[in-house]
């Protein structure tokens, strides 16, 4: 069985893995994928907190978060793509200046 203490210490790890790519990158295609590596995080903590209450209805709630991550990522990297193809650049800087 797996300790909920080790499940929580392994997601709060993969969450701050992604919010640091948030928080330090200039592409916005890294920032997309520090989003997602949070958002599997989160289903993480949701698949060890049905585990540990002995409940089925937390992997339901993962299978929904997964398909809106998914239809969520899908839409940005369409706009990212239609973005690069008018700007020929996906830096936040550079993007910034441009109003």
């Amino acid at each position: 069985m797996i300790i909920l203490r080790h499940g929580l210490i392994v997601s709060v790890i993969i969450f701050l893995l992604g919010m640091s790519s948030v928080i330090t990158r200039k592409n916005l295609f890294f920032i997309l994928m520090g989003i997602e590596i949070m958002f599997n995080a989160a289903g993480l903590l949701l698949i060890l907190a049905g585990h540990y209450i002995n409940k089925n209805e937390e992997q339901i709630v993962y299978m929904m978060l997964m398909s809106i991550s998914a239809s969520e990522s899908s839409i940005c990297l369409a706009l990212l793509i239609k973005l690069y193809n008018l700007k020929r650049t996906l830096n936040i800087d550079i993007l910034n200046e441009i109003k």
